[in-house]
């Protein structure tokens, strides 16, 4: 997958997860990506959000 491409599906999870993706890139994503790409990417920001969270509440109840 080329760099850019990376970015763009990056970018395509990104605004799927909090809606702000438009009807247009939709239709762009599912006619010139490949499925498992978008599947991945989605995966691994979900685990890096939740880890995130986990890391947020662990370190508010050390310092509290």
């Amino acid at each position: 997958m080329a760099k850019s491409n990376l970015w763009r599906v990056i970018k395509s999870v990104l605004h799927a997860l909090i809606g702000v993706q438009s009807e247009r890139n939709r239709r762009e994503d599912f006619a010139s990506g490949k499925a498992s790409h978008f599947i991945v990417v989605a995966l691994l920001v979900v685990l890096t959000f939740i880890l995130c969270l986990v890391l947020l509440v662990k370190g508010v109840l050390y310092f509290s």
